[in-house]
């Protein structure tokens, strides 16, 4: 019991009126336990939802007609672990959350039907097409844009490459014809932040 109050007492040091505020049990409602940082192990989850959402990088995700639990879930901790502003579901809706860690419940949503229903943003295509530009000597814009990804075995629709103002490609080395859409957005996202943050 002692080395509980001690932890209680550094963390109120260390972080002050928003460590009490925000306390809670350290469990998620919905999955009894939560993928988090040391900082965010006792907050609710709209706090850290809130704290999140003040230092958010100035990117999107939009995906595409991706199907497969895995992927979408993917896509969405990549998005967290990078602080993208918001995630955007085109086409299918209905994932398994469990592959989120989570971290769905810090994310912000949007579900498109259509093209015309898509925010007026820059959208930077990524898929492996003639053409497209190499990740490594892109330079991404400062303003709010979005990635958009696909699914693996058709990539991106015509419908989407027609209107990115980019489409840019991961090079790579071995055999295979493309990879796993949750690793390509994990790696696509930190490229986007290594950059802003040199």
């Amino acid at each position: 019991m002692i080395v509980g109050h001690i932890f209680y007492s550094i963390e109120i040091l260390r972080y002050g009126k928003r460590f009490m505020t925000n306390l809670s049990s350290g469990k998620s409602e919905e999955t009894g336990a939560r993928n988090v940082i040391d900082y965010y192990k006792y907050w609710k989850d709209e706090a850290i939802k809130a704290d999140l959402d003040d230092n958010r990088n100035n990117f999107g995700i939009l995906c595409v007609n991706i199907h497969g639990d895995f992927n979408i879930g993917s896509i969405i901790r990549n998005a967290n672990a990078f602080l993208a502003k918001e995630v955007i579901i085109f086409g299918r809706k209905k994932y398994d959350k469990r592959g989120t860690v989570g971290t769905h419940n810090y994310t912000s949503f949007r579900h498109v039907k259509e093209v015309d229903e898509l925010p007026n943003l820059p959208i930077i295509a990524v898929d492996n097409t003639p053409g497209a530009a190499n990740v490594l000597t892109y330079v991404f814009p400062t303003t709010y844009f979005l990635l958009a990804f696909g699914e693996e075995s058709v990539g991106l629709p015509q419908s989407i490459l027609d209107i990115a103002i980019s489409t840019i490609y991961i090079p790579q080395y071995g055999s295979v014809r493309s990879l796993n859409v949750g690793v390509a957005s994990g790696i696509m996202m930190h490229e986007v932040c290594r950059k802003w943050k040199v």
